[in-house]
């Protein structure tokens, strides 16, 4: 059953509102490649743009009435306002305008073998690496990532298979706009609670999302919320692969013992060692996603050898520990963590890498989230030696919490919080030492302060 089988008739024309953000250049990208004509406009300037206008597609600065004349279509993001100038013209001029959640949908079904990757922690990692192997194995697909991929040298790849590989999220329900052919769930968790409001309603949509895709679903067999989700899925016809660490896993990691900072495992299928994989990530946590990534494209038709050989060149995406550099002998890397269970396996990660001292310095995310898990983040943020916190990022809310980054550090031994990444940055670099980390971590702007500590360390 197609569900945006219509959309793009009549269509040759398509205006993006918005076309730098990390969602929309690879829409824009893949329906360029496929001959449509594209217009875009953007509020500054990025080095998506840059690539953008490397592929002849004009960018215009600033959200402009004129913008959408002539457009047969306006695609934009959940972020852009109802009044704003493009919107109010494409209504005006009755040109249709969709949520690029549904452009994503109506891309993601002009491919036969489509591939979502869904979960509350390890998405965009995993796509990167499904991402990878399915590229260096030469099955050359398409691809649409939440993170910049250093390995393809940006956030999206067009390939000329019938492949395509996608970070499918689940704010909003945002990910029921698309009709996979293989799911991988990595995880449910509680988040996004400001939408969802209880872990039950969020056990809700992934079954649904677990329920719309055609074929295979690929998931983590460790975790019960995922295991209830998936629950009579086989007698609807479709094929459940599990994966992780228990004996009952069709997919199984088996941790083993070296010398290095990163892991390595054994990979089994059922009772089969069919791969040993050395990582060039760091973190139990990537060992998961790694074990994700292999169970979902050997079932895809990946010798194992082959992708064994792609997760050990992986080297990670954009802001997931990312090492920025080392400055006088201090490694300062950048994460994207937000939420307490991803923090609390980043911190860990860090904290056994054998550094003198870890300086955690997290931007909390949203008044909600900061609220309503205000005791599992102080729990988690008392794992590294010390822990220096922003203002929290409001990102679409109102402080109706009455919820301040004082209040979380005021639960955290020996933790300090400023009002400006300037303070913060000032801070850390005067007391960090060599042989220490500087890890900067959260889903919002804070990998501007991590750029200014590596400035300062620099010039010093």
């Amino acid at each position: 059953m197609l569900h945006y089988e219509h959309l793009l008739d009549n269509v040759r024309k398509i205006h993006f509102v918005g076309i730098g953000g990390s969602g929309m250049c690879p829409l824009a990208e893949i329906l360029h490649n496929e001959g449509y004509e594209i217009t875009g406009s953007d509020v500054s300037e990025s080095d998506t743009l840059e690539r953008i206008r490397s592929y002849g597609i004009p960018v215009t600065m600033g959200h402009f009435a004129e913008n959408v004349i002539g457009a047969d279509m306006v695609v934009y993001t959940a972020a852009v306002k109802l009044d704003n100038p493009e919107l109010v013209s494409a209504k005006k001029n009755n040109i249709p305008a969709v949520e690029r959640c549904i452009m994503l949908g109506a891309v993601v079904e002009k491919y036969k073998r489509s591939v979502a990757v869904c979960g509350t922690h390890g998405k965009t990692t995993t796509t990167s690496m499904i991402t990878q192997i399915l590229t260096m194995s030469e099955a050359d697909p398409t691809a649409i990532i939440g993170a910049k991929l250093p390995f393809i040298g940006g956030n999206s790849r067009v390939g000329k298979s019938d492949l395509i590989v996608c970070e499918a999220c689940e704010y909003v329900d945002t990910f029921l706009h698309i009709y996979p052919a293989l799911t991988v769930i990595l995880n449910v968790d509680e988040d996004h609670l400001d939408y969802f409001g209880t872990l039950d309603r969020i056990k809700e949509s992934f079954t649904k999302f677990a329920d719309q895709t055609s074929k295979t679903l690929v998931v983590n067999g460790d975790d019960e919320n995922t295991m209830f989700c998936v629950e009579g899925m086989k007698e609807k016809g479709k094929k459940v692969v599990t994966f992780g660490f228990g004996e009952n896993n069709d997919f199984r990691a088996l941790i083993t013992d070296n010398d290095s900072v990163y892991d390595s495992f054994d990979l089994y299928y059922h009772d089969l060692k069919i791969a040993h994989i050395n990582l060039s990530v760091p973190g139990k946590f990537n060992v998961m996603n790694a074990l994700a990534a292999a169970a979902a494209t050997i079932t895809l038709g990946v010798l194992p050898e082959d992708a064994a050989k792609s997760l050990e060149e992986f080297h990670g995406a954009h802001r997931r520990f990312e090492i920025l550099g080392k400055p006088q002998g201090i490694t300062v890397a950048d994460d994207f963590a937000h939420h307490p269970t991803e923090l609390e396996a980043t911190l860990k990660t860090a904290m056994s890498m054998g550094f003198n001292n870890v300086w955690a310095v997290f931007q909390p995310h949203t008044f909600s989230r900061t609220y309503t898990f205000l005791d599992e983040f102080a729990r988690v943020l008392s794992i590294p030696d010390h822990c220096v916190l922003s203002e929290i990022l409001p990102v679409r809310e109102k402080n109706t919490w009455n919820i301040y980054s004082k209040d979380l550090a005021d639960k955290i031994d020996g933790c300090v919080w400023f009002k400006t990444f300037e303070e913060i940055a000032d801070y850390v670099t005067q007391k960090a030492a060599p042989g220490d980390l500087i890890l900067t971590i959260g889903g919002g702007n804070v990998y501007m302060c991590a750029g200014m500590i590596m400035k300062k360390l620099s010039a010093e």
